[in-house]
């Protein structure tokens, strides 16, 4: 059998655009390897109407729900690679099938590689963040931290002090005048000072604790992880790549087609986004994909 579409990742992105292809009674085959971006995280904010639901509960219900459409199908596997065939492309999985499909979604997802930071890896997801959109109202004020030394964490601190008294740790980063004078009128204290460790019960964090021996108490701490991509069929399809502030993001067009014609990508992987903004993309791209399907479907002889 060869699919209309075959989607790689199955968390908010690939769900989505599993729902717009199943209710255009498409064929879809969702190939998941149950490891979701956000599976460190207890909870899920910020999403309307689901806002504070498990993100794991929220999975269950929006997989509950693709199943019940007769033309989805899915397989808990992982996806290893894929080439381009004649009629579309060929999916292989660690479970040694190979699935045909006509078009193909990756929403695959980004892996995060965290500082290596004694004391961070076990608070990840519950006091060590990385989206104060998602969690720094929980946090509930107080002392917060930035752990700095990327480009983009002037601006985050100036951002993150409608959350809470703010440090940032600017872990050997130099900082313009017009910077220092910015986050000093918002009210950010900036350290120099190295943070080397967490301290706390954790994954509860109560301190950071600097090179020169101080201690800072801190309620919870903001990094922003260097990106990876999630999958290494991105790279092995010859998808072009763009660099951003925190990594890699797939290149694609406003159809969510990525530089390969027949794949599409959605998702964390080609956006920097939450749940609701990898939701959105990915009904784009089911929709987009859809459209390519009835137009090749219209010429065909």
């Amino acid at each position: 059998m060869t699919f209309d579409a075959v989607i790689v990742g199955g968390s908010y992105a690939g769900l989505s655009a599993a729902m717009m292809l199943a209710r255009a009674r498409r064929s879809v085959l969702v190939i998941d390897s149950g490891l979701p971006r956000n599976r460190f995280a207890a909870h899920s904010h910020g999403v309307l109407g689901l806002d504070g639901i498990g993100g794991g509960e929220l999975l269950r219900q929006a997989k509950a729900q693709l199943l019940d459409y007769p033309s989805v199908r899915w397989i808990s596997d992982t996806a290893t690679d894929a080439q381009v065939t004649v009629d579309g492309f060929a999916v292989h999985t660690a479970g040694g099938d190979t699935w045909a499909t006509r078009k193909l979604l990756l929403a695959t997802g980004v892996r995060d590689a965290l500082p290596d930071l004694p004391g961070l890896s076990e608070r990840w997801g519950h006091s060590v963040l990385h989206c104060p959109y998602c969690h720094g109202y929980e946090v509930g004020g107080g002392a917060i931290g930035l752990l700095g030394g990327h480009a983009l964490s002037s601006m985050m601190a100036g951002v993150l002090a409608d959350w809470g008294q703010v440090t940032l740790f600017a872990q050997g980063m130099t900082l313009e005048d017009d910077a220092i004078a910015t986050l000093q009128r918002r009210g950010v204290r900036i350290e120099t000072s190295e943070v080397v460790a967490l301290e706390g019960e954790a994954p509860q964090l109560s301190a950071a604790l600097l090179a020169d021996g101080r201690r800072i108490d801190l309620r919870a701490l903001f990094v922003t992880a260097r990106q990876h991509m999630g999958s290494p069929l991105v790279e092995q399809l010859g998808c072009a790549l763009d660099e951003s502030p925190v990594g890699v993001l797939v290149r694609v067009d406003a159809q969510k087609q990525t530089t390969v014609p027949g794949v599409y990508a959605a998702g964390d992987a080609s956006v920097m986004g939450n749940i609701t903004l990898a939701s959105a993309e990915g009904v784009r791209a089911g929709v987009s994909l859809h459209h390519a399907l009835v137009a090749e479907d219209s010429t065909a002889a």
